[in-house]
């Protein structure tokens, strides 16, 4: 067998032998075998001798009969040779491949402008279509740049924001079947069994030896719990002494919290460490009194006493140690202990006025404190305390008198004294005080309140002046901000003038002089807006004695008087801004309006002479006289009055004014004429040409062609005039021309793109028509003006009812809270019978806009509905105040000719009578 394996001799002889037959190398590891056709012979199947082949029925093939002169396919046209693996191609298949190459090269340098503006494109439509995360959150790694540190650290976890709910799922709703055998379980787990089995009727009741009941042991053990119980809720002291109150007793184990096994283990922890720290530093007494408190803290209340009845043997000097002795005992044994506390630490002002907290009698707490006093005669808190106990105000100055001997530099202790005197004597008293504290400004301050209360008013000025000096040259002035606080106290204690007072002699410090008005008027207003009307009188008069040219604060001065002044006050400031500004227009009239609503007619005249020998020109002056006189009956004067106004200004308005005065008090025809002159004057005037149509349209019958041309011909002057383009589409659509409405209203909104009126009109009219296309409008609308609170009003009521509330949702965050869409709210919540709701949200909407009336009419219709007589006469009080002016029905009922004359409260019934419940 050797000789065979070649092991002896050549090593390696049986790789020259022959493999078996269906050998495979390698087939251990995996490998297969493969057949070649030298394994299986020759292609052609060989015929035994005398058998004829039978006849093989031969395969179509297409390329059988092809020219070979003519060949198609891989080699056409070629007679290419053939080459042997490894060998190089010919020299001209170089040159050819080197050519193509090359032509390749050159197209494709050609199209890569092309190529890679396409790939760009392409790629930024993708990244449009599904954009990467990088992509999404670009802006937001952007703003990080601009964190502080701070932020940075106070990043929340993921683990805080997202809880539990992640890993642990919700199982509140769900039930299971519970198996009977728990059911039948638990009925008879407390029930006694009446019968006994047969085994126990036979061989009688055994009891298991290992199973035997010590009733002894069970006694004793519950005799002890209930005397540890015992100890705890009745020891008082450390001492042993015991006071138990047998009524609350098991009230209180009731009452016992049970902690958990964690807090047990902090307890545990916690002790461990303070008995550390006591035992190596004894004499440390916070650590004494965090043991006591932790023993408190965990029930047990006797080891607490104990612990610091022996801090305070450790650490007699401390006085938070004796102060948590006192806590933790009971009040009979607190006294105890602060007295021994006192022999240790006589001076302690807090011992002192724990023991007197101990005390329950009036009595006991004077004669704590007057022996405290003995021992701390310079404690201020002890002897305010003392004085606070006494009934009779003779013996509190007695003690006050006294302790400002004791401690002169106590300004409470001298202005307490200062209160209890007469004024002779209080006046006395602070100018010691003065004296002695020359630092203080609050004596300074309490000299002129007392100057005040006695009546001297001319001396309170000097004293706080006279203060603000001494304090300069004593080094201890005060702040700008601190006088101004020092002035708000004063006036909320009721010491107006006093307060006036610190103003002005305190209000130009610390200010350049190009900030002094800016910076006093916003003082101005936050005082007004804290309450403090003196103060903010005092700022304005202080800053018109410096500023009497500024028209600005003399408006600002009247309308802090027309606010919380009364009449006379306000006529007075503005008899006073007219003598300071008198070409100040506005200031005229103000004071002309004020003296008529006070019922002086022939005041209001004078003070309009007046303003006419400064401000001859004046449009406003003119029309205000035209209006007296027409609202006084004086019709005659007031035409008359007019026709000089337009012979002296002959403005715009005044011509406008002309016209509506002889519509209003005139004919027709008159008017007209009036128009007419006047749009020769002014052409391009809007509301000149409104009034044309209109008296053209009001005429019997109304002559709608004229009407058109009037309308064209002010369109074609002053097309950026909404009103027009809006009275021309009506007019149109009432003549059954509604496609040429569309057509109007489509030319004034590609000439006035952000005319929410425009927009509007245009839905409506589509809705009119009732086709269906007034959504698409809408949508258009919202999609050019999508901030217009106008357009998302209408929104919300064309939605259906479930979800208008979404949507008006939506539409005060894309509106900023727009007025009409705060009242859009609030006629949901009335539609919802939300009465206080609907309310509150009407309130927010005036408040927005005083000006935008549809808001005051659709609330005046809820009150009329739902409100009191107190809801309403307040409703109508503030709308009188507000006077709007603006709306989408309000300005219709406010010009109407028919109602010239009528107040706010007549105007409010009729915006209230013409709302609709729905756009």
């Amino acid at each position: 067998m050797a000789d065979i394996f070649g092991l002896r001799g050549d090593r390696y002889a049986f790789l020259r032998l022959a493999p078996p037959p269906s050998y495979v190398a390698g087939a251990g590891r995996g490998a297969q075998g493969f057949t070649t056709r030298s394994d299986i012979g020759p292609a052609r199947e060989q015929v035994a001798e005398g058998e004829e082949a039978a006849p093989k029925e031969e395969e179509y093939n297409p390329d059988q009969f092809q020219d070979p002169e003519n060949e198609t396919g891989l080699f056409a046209g070629e007679s290419l040779p053939l080459s042997l693996p490894g060998s190089r191609p010919p020299a001209d298949d170089e040159e050819a491949d080197r050519i193509y190459e090359a032509v390749d090269a050159r197209i494709d340098e050609r199209r890569r402008a092309r190529r890679e503006a396409r790939e760009k494109e392409e790629a930024a439509q993708l990244l449009a279509e599904r954009p990467t995360i990088q992509s999404q959150f670009a802006d937001l790694k952007r703003g990080l740049a601009d964190m502080s540190e701070d932020e940075w650290y106070n990043l929340p976890e993921v683990s805080n924001l997202i809880g539990n709910r992640v890993k642990k799922p919700r199982l509140e709703g769900r039930s299971y079947v519970v198996p009977d055998s728990i059911l039948v379980g638990n009925r008879d787990q407390n029930a006694l069994e009446s019968s006994l089995a047969e085994e126990e009727m036979k061989g009688g009741l055994q009891t298991p030896a290992d199973a035997m009941t010590d009733f002894a042991e069970i006694g004793q053990a519950r005799e002890k719990m209930l005397s540890i119980k015992l100890e705890q809720a009745g020891t008082d002291s450390a001492l042993g002494s015991t006071n138990i109150d047998p009524k609350g007793y098991l009230t209180g184990l009731d009452s016992q919290l049970l902690k958990t096994s964690t807090e047990i283990g902090d307890i545990k922890r916690a002790r461990a460490l303070l008995q550390s720290l006591t035992k190596t530093n004894p004499k440390h007494a916070p650590g004494w009194v965090a043991a006591a408190w932790l023993e408190n803290v965990a029930g047990k209340q006797v080891a607490a006493r104990k612990l610091i009845a022996e801090g305070c043997e450790r650490c007699p000097k401390s006085e938070d140690v004796w102060l948590c002795a006192s806590e933790l005992n009971t009040n009979e044994n607190a006294k105890v202990i602060l007295a021994n506390a006192i022999q240790e630490l006589p001076q302690s002002v807090r011992i002192w006025m724990r023991a007197v907290e101990l005390e329950n009698d009036v009595k006991a707490k004077k004669r704590v404190l007057r022996k405290a006093l003995e021992y701390i005669p310079a404690s201020v808190k002890l002897w305010k305390e003392t004085v606070k106990l006494e009934e009779n105000p003779e013996d509190a100055r007695v003690l006050l008198a006294r302790a400002v001997e004791v401690i002169p530099h106590s300004q409470e202790l001298w202005l307490a004294l200062a209160r209890l005197e007469t004024p002779d004597r209080a006046r006395q008293v602070l100018n010691k005080a003065r004296k002695t504290i020359p630092t203080s400004h609050e004596i300074w301050i309490a000299a002129g309140r007392l100057q005040e209360q006695e009546g001297n008013i001319a001396q309170v000025d000097a004293i706080i002046a006279n203060g603000v000096a001494a304090l300069k040259k004593n080094g201890a002035e005060l702040s700008r901000e601190q006088w101004l606080a020092e002035a708000e106290r004063a006036e909320q204690q009721g010491s107006t003038v006093t307060a006036q007072a610190i103003i002005k002699a305190t209000i130009h410090l610390d200010l350049d002089e190009e900030d002094r008005q800016a910076v006093w008027m916003d003082d101005a207003e936050t005082m007004a807006n804290k309450g403090m009307v003196a103060s903010a009188r005092a700022i304005y008069a202080y800053a018109l004695n410096v500023y009497p040219q500024k028209q600005s604060l003399w408006r600002k001065a009247a309308d802090l008087e027309k606010q919380h002044g009364d009449h006379a006050s306000l006529l007075a400031l503005l008899e006073r801004a007219v003598e300071s500004v008198p070409q100040a227009e506005v200031l005229w009239l103000m004071a002309a309006k004020e003296s008529w609503n006070a019922g002086d007619v022939d005041g209001a005249r004078q003070i309009l002479s007046r303003a006419f020998e400064s401000n001859p020109d004046s449009e406003g002056i003119w029309l205000a006289a035209v209006k007296l006189e027409a609202e006084n009956g004086q019709i005659e004067a007031a035409k008359q009055l007019m026709q000089r106004a337009r012979e002296v200004s002959g403005t715009e308005r005044i011509w406008v004014k002309s016209a509506v005065f002889e519509r209003t008090h005139s004919d027709a025809a008159a008017a007209l004429d009036m128009v007419k002159q006047g749009l020769k004057i002014y052409p391009s005037s809007a509301k000149l040409h409104m009034m044309h149509a209109q008296l053209l349209q009001a005429q019997t019958p109304p002559n709608v062609s004229a009407a058109r041309d009037a309308l064209a011909a002010g369109l074609r002057k002053c097309p950026t005039a909404t009103p027009l383009w809006i009275m021309a589409s009506r007019l149109e659509e009432q003549a059954g021309l509604r496609i040429k409405a569309r057509a109007l209203l489509e030319k004034g909104r590609t000439l006035n793109p952000k005319s929410e009126e425009l927009w509007l009109e245009s839905v409506q009219v589509e809705q009119r028509d009732g086709s269906g296309a007034h959504k698409p409008m809408l949508a258009r609308a919202l999609q050019a003006l999508p901030s217009s609170g106008l357009l998302h009003s209408y929104s919300v009521w064309l939605e259906p009812r479930p979800t208008r509330k979404t949507r008006s949702v939506d539409a005060l965050k894309k509106t900023n809270n727009a007025p009409s869409v705060i009242v859009t709210v609030a006629r949901l919540f009335w539609a919802e019978r939300k009465i206080e709701k609907a309310r509150d949200w009407f309130g927010r909407a005036v408040a927005a806009d005083p000006d935008y009336g549809d808001a005051w009419a659709w609330w005046w219709k809820f009150e009329k509905q739902h409100g009191t007589e107190e809801h309403r006469a307040a409703l109508k009080d503030k709308c009188v105040a507000a006077d709007p002016r603006h709306g989408q029905i309000w300005p219709t009922i406010l010009k109407d000719p028919e109602n010239v004359g009528k107040d706010v409260p007549a105007l409010l019934d009729l915006a209230s009578e013409a709302l609709e419940d729905a756009p």
